[in-house]
Formats: structure tokens, C-alpha cells, sequence
């Protein structure tokens, strides 16, 4: 007969304590950024803006490659060649497009008006297809720890989506709008994966209604009273972002901010201080550029600049235009540098992974996306960085 051992009785173990949550680093160095986005824009500028395709590259290279969770960094493994092409596709349908507006603008200026409804609701249309599938390439060209991010889903059912609930803020002054973000927050993360891991969002219109319900309320004051509007803006966008972050799950792992409600007042604060100093400045440059080439035309400003003049205009008209694509330039930079480079670096330092073991495990799966939707939101201006 075999011997039985039995354990002996005693208090059960206790169960080990929850892992701390896991954080997320910024190490990216400012003035690089800096240097990056400044040679950027004159590359674009002499480019004629096609550039941006490396620059928009280079600059997620470097805010993903610097961002680390749990000590180990994010890798964008996105072409400027395929942003390059997926634009030069998106042109070949957005053309045809603009050009039969124009035409029917032009041939029966009587119904322009009319025309322009339909245009803008299709225009509409396209704009959240590209928000959407722009997001899908910008994921799948993601990696951390050797996985792909991934997204499947209908860019058109997403736009489909997106048309109701704009429509019904539209109706409600506004009023629907957080619970137009949770719904499209949800269907995008609903089609969202990590390796084998599949998001989802838990915030709801409530709750994002109830942080920021007075916002709303001054909002029409805010708009005939300007000091008011960045605030509000500002104290908008930090409560989005915070309800936001708080509702991510991949998987077992959420994600959880404490960014405060006036994280992002100086940031905007900053660009509108540089905006004013930069258009002051060019108003001193045209006003200077106005008075020597009056001074040397020997002619009064109404000759020098009157129709039967136009050649002694042209000098003014190229420092106008050189002063124009100097101001651009400028305030390009230093949106870039406040409101893509800093917020990120203020968004980060806030977040918290819990769980982050939930990912330990994962195995790669999804397929790359075609640049085509990118394409579509840069030849509509809706593109993200």
C-alpha cells in the first residue's frame, strides 16, 4: 500500500500583490526636434511642400522611437515613398472631383450654391474615410517589443458613422459631441489589435459630458470674447485627452492620465504669443519693402502701385510673396514644435500602463495597409501626424 503525504495545515499564502504600473517615457531632445522640423520646412519650401512626406516620416521616427513603455521603445517602420505615392493616388480621384465643381461653378454660376451642399457633404464623406484609414496605416507601421499594431474595420462604415453623429451635433448645438467621440472611439478600437490582442473603449458620453458640460455653456461667450477662446480650447483638448487615455484597453492592459485640466495653457498661449510677433513682423517687412520701392520708383504709392504701373508693382509683389512663404514657414515650426513635440512630451509624462503583463504573451498577426487613406487625408487636409 503506498504512503500518502499530505501536506502540512497551515494559513493560506497570501496572494502576491498587483505588478506597479508601468511607465511611459519621452526621452526625445527638444532642440533636435527643433533643428528636424526647421530644416524640414525649408526643404518643403523649396520643394514646393512635397518634402513633407519625409518630414512628416522623420517626425514620427522620432516621437515614437522616443517613446518608451516599460523601458522598451516604439519603432515607425513607415516610407516617405508611400505617403508619397499613396497622395498621387489620392490626387488621381480628388482632382476630377474639384475639376467639375470648378467646371459647373463656372457654367452655371447660378447654381453654385446649390452645388456646394453636395460637394461639402461628399467631401465630408471622404474626409472621415481618410481619418480612418489613416489611422490604419499610421498603426500598422507601428511596432513595440517586435509586434505589429493592426487595424481592420470599414473606413466607409466608420464615415457612415461619423456623417449620423455629425449631423446630430449639428441639430444640438454641439451638445452630442461626447457622445459622437465615444461612439467613434469605440468602433476604431473595437478594430484595433496588437499581435493577437484586440482593443476596445470603455469611456462613455457621460462621462466626458459631465467634465466638460461648461464648457459648452461658454463657448458662445468665448467666441465674441477672444482671451476666453484658448482657455476654453485648451481646457477642452486636456479633458479629452484625459477621458480618452483613461478608456483604452488592449487586451488586459488600460491605460490610465493625470493630466490636468490646464496641462496645455501655455502651450496654445505660446503659439498665439509667436503668431502675433511673426504677422507683426511681417507687417513691419511689407511696410518697409512698400516705402523703398516707392523711394526708389520716384513715384507716389498711387503711381508706383496704380494699374497703368503694374511692372514697378512687380518688386513689391515677389517681396510680398518671399515675406508670405517666410511667415508660413515660421508659424509651421512652431506649431510643430508646441503642438505635436510638446504636447506629446506633456501627454506622456502623465500616462500610466496597468497590467502591462497582459502583453507578455502576444503573438503577431494583421496585415500592412496601403498609404492610399493617408494620401486621402493630406489631399484633404484632415491628415493627423
Amino acid at each position: 500500500m503506498n504512503d500518502l503525504q499530505w501536506a502540512p495545515i497551515g494559513p493560506p499564502q497570501p496572494i502576491p500583490p498587483p505588478l506597479p504600473p508601468a511607465r511611459v517615457d519621452f526621452s526625445g531632445d527638444r532642440s533636435e526636434f527643433r533643428r528636424l522640423v526647421t530644416k524640414g520646412a525649408m526643404l518643403e519650401l523649396v520643394t514646393f511642400g512635397f518634402y513633407r512626406f519625409w518630414l512628416v516620416t522623420d517626425i514620427r521616427r522620432h516621437l515614437w522611437s522616443n517613446t518608451s513603455i516599460d523601458g522598451d521603445a516604439a519603432e515607425y517602420t513607415g516610407r516617405a515613398k508611400e505617403l508619397l505615392i499613396g497622395f498621387l493616388f489620392a490626387l488621381a480621384i480628388l482632382l476630377p472631383i474639384y475639376l467639375a465643381y470648378f467646371l459647373i461653378g463656372i457654367e452655371f454660376e447660378r447654381w453654385q450654391g446649390f452645388a456646394s451642399t453636395p460637394l461639402f457633404i461628399s467631401f465630408y464623406a471622404f474626409g472621415q474615410f481618410a481619418i480612418y484609414r489613416a489611422r490604419r496605416y499610421r498603426l500598422t507601421r507601428t511596432v513595440w517589443r517586435g509586434v505589429r499594431f493592426w487595424m481592420d474595420g470599414s473606413g466607409w462604415a466608420y464615415s457612415f458613422r461619423a456623417m449620423l453623429w455629425g449631423l446630430l451635433v449639428f441639430l444640438t448645438l454641439g451638445l452630442a459631441l461626447p457622445w459622437r467621440e465615444a461612439s467613434l472611439e469605440r468602433y476604431k478600437m473595437r478594430h484595433t489589435h496588437f499581435g493577437d490582442l484586440q482593443g476596445d473603449f470603455e469611456g462613455d458620453g457621460w462621462t466626458f459630458f459631465k467634465r466638460g458640460w461648461w464648457l459648452w455653456l461658454l463657448t458662445p461667450i468665448a467666441i465674441v470674447i477672444f482671451p476666453l477662446a484658448p482657455f476654453l480650447y485648451a481646457e477642452f483638448k486636456a479633458r479629452e485627452w484625459r477621458w480618452w487615455l483613461d478608456g483604452i484597453r488592449v487586451g488586459g492592459v488600460s491605460l490610465s492620465s493625470t493630466l490636468p485640466h490646464n496641462a496645455f495653457y501655455g502651450l496654445y498661449w505660446k503659439v498665439i504669443g509667436w503668431w502675433t510677433l511673426l504677422t507683426t513682423l511681417f507687417g513691419v517687412y511689407i511696410t518697409c519693402a512698400t516705402l523703398l520701392i516707392v523711394k526708389l520708383s520716384g513715384l507716389s504709392p498711387e503711381q508706383a502701385f496704380g494699374p497703368g504701373h503694374f511692372a514697378k508693382s512687380l518688386p513689391l509683389l515677389a517681396a510680398m510673396v518671399v515675406g508670405y512663404f517666410a511667415l508660413a514657414l515660421s508659424v509651421n515650426i512652431v506649431m510643430r514644435v508646441y503642438l505635436q513635440r510638446d504636447l506629446w512630451a506633456k501627454v506622456l509624462e502623465t500616462v500610466q500602463v496597468h497590467d502591462i503583463g497582459a502583453a507578455a504573451d502576444v503573438r503577431a498577426s494583421g496585415e500592412l495597409a496601403s498609404a492610399l487613406g493617408e494620401g486621402f487625408a493630406d489631399g484633404l487636409d484632415v491628415a493627423g501626424f
